[in-house]
């Protein structure tokens, strides 16, 4: 088998039906559109149109709000560092910020920097520099002889 031979399987690549194209391709005079109507012609905007009773989309109660101010943290927790530490990526005693956590593929995307959650345990001690974290993450690392930072 050469690269220049590779094709698809017989029938994995469809087709598209050309619409009225004569009566005997199945699809010619109306196009499979039915016959007169709305629906029959172009331009037409009937997404969620109920024929004038009021649309379930407005029927349904509406809750709550997206706040604009929200904070967009990338959370780690303190088991994630641990694991990151016994597989070599952070020494013990090391200087971490944000930019150290997402090079080492422990901290997500979030734009407004890292947080800090106390789900699971930490054993070794690491001096952070995060923009939160929670009172029990902070005790955690603090017991195990590290520091927390926070950075604004």
């Amino acid at each position: 088998m050469k690269l220049n031979e590779l094709k698809d399987n017989e029938g994995a690549r469809k087709g598209r039906m050309r619409v009225a194209r004569g009566i005997g391709s199945g699809k010619g005079k109306t196009a499979g559109r039915g016959q007169k109507g709305q629906t029959s012609r172009s331009g037409v905007s009937l997404a969620g149109f109920e024929g004038g009773q009021m649309p379930l989309h407005m029927r349904i109660p509406k809750r709550g709000f997206n706040n604009i101010f929200a904070k967009e943290y990338a959370e780690v927790n303190l088991g994630r560092l641990q694991k990151a530490v016994e597989a070599g990526k952070f020494a013990a005693g090391a200087e971490l910020d944000a930019e150290a956590l997402r090079a080492a593929g422990v901290a997500g995307k979030g734009k407004d920097g890292v947080r800090l959650l106390a789900k699971g345990e930490l054993k070794t001690a690491l001096k952070l520099k995060v923009a939160g974290a929670s009172k029990a993450a902070i005790e955690a690392v603090e017991k195990a002889g590290g520091s927390v930072e926070i950075v604004a």
